[in-house]
């Protein structure tokens, strides 16, 4: 099963005050700590996806030995389902594809893996998610056969439409804390730090 990592690192960090993918954590930026778990794991292809303050970012990105590939997403404002239709239009011939949000430094690469097993070996399964204390987070893997309704999703529809439509074709992973871990704030970041520091 051919897999890609859509990952999205396009969005303003309005409420941390600065770029919150280029803090630092575990010896590189928060991004660089994704995209070594990513390079890790058993993913054919990333697509990085870049709006707000591209430039940085593509530094950071372009910085890795197998450099990972890179698009612009012109309405990045328009939120996660826009960057991530972004990255998927350049995907049309992988089996599956992960939604890997940029502000995740805690991501592992054992548990990409094991979506991504668990997804190849439940035929049925359309999504896959990991799951901590009965909440669902991220990263999330889609099967092929939803790209059509993800790229067909207007603007006042999202990501979490689709996993609502398809339910009933949803498979959890347990996982941990950090999967659930939305980094806005310097609060955020500070948790971050401290679940790090606990392991994966």
């Amino acid at each position: 099963m051919m897999t890609a990592a859509i990952v999205l690192a396009a969005g303003k960090s309005e409420r941390m005050g600065q770029n919150k993918l280029l803090l630092r954590m575990n010896g590189g930026t928060l991004l660089d700590n994704v995209l070594n778990a990513i390079a890790a794991a058993e993913v054919h292809e990333t697509v990085v996806v870049v709006g707000h303050n591209a430039e940085e970012i593509i530094k950071v990105v372009t910085s890795k030995r197998d450099a990972p590939q890179i698009v612009i997403n012109r309405d990045y404002a328009q939120g996660m389902a826009s960057s991530f239709q972004t990255g998927l239009q350049l995907l049309p011939h992988v089996d599956a594809a992960f939604l890997v949000l940029g502000d995740q430094p805690i991501l592992d690469k054992n548990l990409l893996d094991i979506m991504m097993y668990q997804l190849r070996d439940n035929r049925e399964t359309l999504i896959v998610s990991p799951i901590y204390e009965g909440k669902k987070g991220h990263p999330v893997l889609f099967r092929r056969e939803l790209f059509g309704e993800i790229l067909g999703l207007n603007e006042n529809e999202t990501i979490r439409d689709v996993i609502h439509r398809h339910a009933g074709r949803l498979l959890t992973v347990e996982a941990p804390e950090w999967t659930l871990v939305d980094m806005d704030t310097r609060e955020d970041y500070a948790r971050i730090r401290a679940l790090m520091n606990r392991g994966p």
